[in-house]
């Protein structure tokens, strides 16, 4: 397994890569970092050539300040460029906040994906059905929303 960093959409973004062969790109999800896939690293490179990226934001990759840096077009064009660079296409796996950056991708550039893979989010249409009417004012949405503006609750991220 090797640790590299490549130049996309005006950042450095780290990634770990190990194989040969079909390109696969595995995305992690929230908060987690490359190290989300080191077991299936080594499984997956048998057969193809898998790099796991450190998204924008996370572990070694940059961490532009303002929060229009994290935008849903910014992070697809991050992926998007770093399968261009990588390769001429790319067999796209995300797992959770990593899985809607995927779906994401493939919706603007389908042109890049041979395949998709997506695990643990649904269709975004569904994921917009289910978010409809999250509020901060009581359950699931007030656990999440006093998560993020706790005062000191972020740095446990």
């Amino acid at each position: 397994m090797e640790s590299k960093y490549i130049a996309v959409n005006g950042i450095r973004l780290h990634y770990m890569e190990e194989g040969n062969g079909e390109l696969v790109i595995l995305l992690h999800g929230f908060p987690e970092f490359w190290y989300g896939w080191r077991k299936q690293l080594p499984v997956l490179s048998r057969s193809y050539r898998v790099v796991a990226p450190d998204m924008r934001g996370y572990n070694l990759s940059d961490k532009p300040q303002g929060i229009s840096q994290y935008k849903m077009d910014v992070l697809v064009q991050d992926i998007a460029e770093l399968i261009q660079k990588l390769g001429n296409g790319a067999i796209l796996v995300g797992h959770d906040w990593g899985a809607a950056v995927a779906w994401a991708v493939a919706a603007t550039h389908p042109d890049l994906i041979v395949k998709l893979g997506i695990i643990n989010v649904p269709h975004p249409l569904e994921m917009q059905k289910a978010l409809r009417g999250l509020t901060c004012g009581s359950g699931r949405g007030a656990t999440i929303c006093f998560y993020f503006s706790c005062h000191g609750c972020r740095s446990g991220l």
